[in-house]
Formats: C-alpha cells, sequence, structure tokens
C-alpha cells in the first residue's frame, strides 16, 4: 500500500472520529483538507507523484477547480433547493400536516407510523433535505408515539427510515450532484428524477403496508387508541389545507421540469 493511499484512509478516518465529536460537517471537512494538504506538502518525497503535492500543483489545480464549480449551470440549482427546503422548514407546513392527518389515520392501528409515513413522503418530495427531514420528523411523531404506546423500535425506525426518502424522492439535491457527476445527457436531471419518482413512492408505500401488517399481527406495536373522535367535514377541511402547498409546490417544481419547461 502506497503512502497516498494510507493518508486517503487517514483522512477518511480522522473525518469520521470528527463527526462522531460532534464536530459541524463544514468545519470538518474544511480544517481536514488543510491539515492534510500540509502533510502531503511535508512528504512530498514519499509519493509517487511528487508535483500534485507541491504548492504549485496544489494551486494550479485548486483555480480551475474553483472556477469550474463557479461556472457549472447545474450547481446552481442546489442553493435554490437548499433554500426552498430551509423555508418550507421555517413555514411550519410539517406540523400542519402531522396534526391534520393524524385526526383522520390516527384511529387506525398503526395511524400514527403511517401519518409519519406520508408526511415523510411529503417533505422529501418538497425539500430533498435529508437531515432536516429526520430531525423534524423525529420531534413531530415520536413523542405521540410514545404516548400512544407505540413499540420503540417501530417509532424510531419509521421516522428513520421515512426521513432519508429525501435522497431518492425528487427534487433530490443527491440526484443533482450525481447527474453532475455523470455528466451525460443520458443522465440528466430531468432523467433522474423521473426514474427516481416511482422507486420513491413504492418505497414509501411499501413501509406503509410493513406497518399495517406488522401492527396486525402483534397488537402491542401499534395499538389502536382507546379515545376515537369523530371525523367530520372540518377535519377533512383541514387536511386538505395542509396538503395543498405542498402539492403545490410538488407539481410546479417536478411538472416543470418533467414537461420541459425549466431545466
Amino acid at each position: 500500500m502506497g503512502v497516498e493511499a494510507i493518508l486517503v484512509i487517514a483522512m477518511f478516518a480522522s473525518f469520521m472520529v470528527l463527526l462522531l465529536l460532534g464536530f459541524p460537517v463544514a468545519w470538518s471537512l474544511a480544517g481536514i483538507g488543510l491539515v492534510f494538504a500540509i502533510v502531503g506538502h511535508v512528504m512530498v518525497e514519499y509519493f509517487d507523484s511528487p508535483l500534485w503535492f507541491t504548492w504549485q500543483g496544489t494551486m494550479g489545480v485548486l483555480d480551475a477547480r474553483i472556477y469550474g464549480i463557479v461556472a457549472n449551470e447545474l450547481m446552481v440549482a442546489l442553493p435554490m433547493f437548499i433554500f426552498m427546503g430551509i423555508m418550507l422548514d421555517r413555514s411550519g407546513i410539517a406540523e400542519k400536516l402531522m396534526h391534520s392527518l393524524v385526526r383522520v389515520l390516527g384511529p387506525l392501528r398503526g395511524g400514527y407510523a403511517i401519518t409519519v409515513v406520508i408526511v415523510g413522503v411529503l417533505l422529501a418530495a418538497s425539500t430533498g433535505i435529508v437531515g432536516a427531514s429526520v430531525v423534524l420528523l423525529g420531534m413531530l411523531s415520536l413523542g405521540p408515539m410514545m404516548q400512544a404506546n407505540y413499540n420503540k423500535s417501530l417509532a424510531v425506525g419509521t421516522a428513520c427510515s421515512v426521513g432519508t426518502l429525501g435522497i431518492l424522492v425528487p427534487p433530490s439535491i443527491m440526484l443533482v450532484l450525481m447527474a453532475d457527476r455523470l455528466g451525460t445527457s443520458d443522465a440528466s436531471v430531468g432523467k433522474l428524477f423521473m426514474g427516481a419518482l416511482i422507486p420513491g413512492i413504492m418505497l414509501g408505500a411499501m413501509y406503509i403496508l410493513y406497518i399495517l401488517i406488522a401492527s396486525f399481527l402483534k397488537k402491542d406495536l401499534a395499538p389502536a387508541p382507546k379515545n376515537r373522535e369523530p371525523l367530520d367535514a372540518r377535519a377533512w377541511l383541514d387536511v386538505l389545507k395542509a396538503v395543498l402547498p405542498p402539492m403545490a409546490l410538488i407539481i410546479a417544481v417536478l411538472g416543470s421540469i418533467f414537461f420541459g419547461i425549466a431545466t
């Protein structure tokens, strides 16, 4: 194993240690990159390609890399997607969705968990930010599910698994990055979005099916609530009001891409 491979493994191990210690991802990446750049410069005589590890070689690659990222039209979408996700996170749409759907699905066995899946899919299709979705779903759902005597593993597993749908369900930031890395017309952002839409919906539907079957076979996993409130027209109207904004956003973003209005 060469010195370059050892340094790569050491960089990855250092990054994982910093993450586990709770350091911010941005500072961890920047700090590790700077430290190992200095280490590479000091150990330049031990490398097979020493030119890349001199300051002249590093600076030559650095300016070209920075300009290439700034000039990449595909990357312009990333800040807008992130901004859209943060605005939705702060708007309280997830809370309204959760409270409205719980009134409708809460009386079912496993209704709280099914509500989390539906809200998670809508959040994934609206924001595409995994971390924010997992944290938000956990904060909104774990408390009520624990109070309803849901199985702890089912409650935590539902929030974590559904929150990660932001990677798959378009518009996904990960799919934008993948399209940039592939760099071919056959793997454009629009085609990747179209290819990931059905699998994402199918995965959400399978989560719901699993919750229904598991709660039916094992009654203690997701018990039905003892006090069931009757549903009225006001409850369905609240659900409609809560679902319309994210659905309109999803249709506007994905529809404009799928029908060629936006690229």
